[in-house]
């Protein structure tokens, strides 16, 4: 079940069952199947907290997301939460000239991607997981 819960009072995304429908079809031909997902947007300091308290980062990022699945289940199911700071996708869409819905689209794929296995920490699989990325943008819309 994919659940969107709103810790700022300033947002909300219209729409949710379409963007339920695109992450469905997202892990569907990934090979996995929806397990528990929880999208939680919330502002810069709901999730400097979060990155404070569980990674003892002190800035602030557009996402953080925490896998949840369980052992028997984890080959099948994606399983997790997922934090997203409205603020920093608000700015880093005015930073890379981008469309705010889109960059909140990519945002929320990337973090299913870590969620998938994907990983962007060097540089040939950063290059698979932006092309990943690019894919699936184009399926979300």
């Amino acid at each position: 079940m994919i659940n969107f819960f709103y810790e700022i009072s300033n947002f909300s995304i219209q729409n949710e069952s379409i963007f339920i429908q695109s992450i469905c079809i997202i892990l569907k031909n990934e090979g996995k199947n929806v397990g528990d997902i929880n999208y939680i947007f919330c502002s810069d300091n709901y999730i400097l907290n979060i990155n404070k308290k569980f990674l003892r980062k002190d800035y602030y990022t557009d996402v953080i997301a925490f896998s949840g699945f369980d052992e028997k289940k984890k080959k099948k199911y994606i399983s997790g939460d997922i934090y997203i700071s409205i603020d920093r996708v608000l700015d880093n869409s005015k930073q890379w000239n981008q469309f705010f819905k889109v960059e909140l689209k990519r945002v929320m794929i990337h973090a299913l991607l870590h969620f998938l296995g994907y990983d962007d920490q060097k540089i040939k699989s950063k290059k698979l997981m932006i092309k990943k990325e690019e894919f699936y943008l184009i399926l979300f819309q």
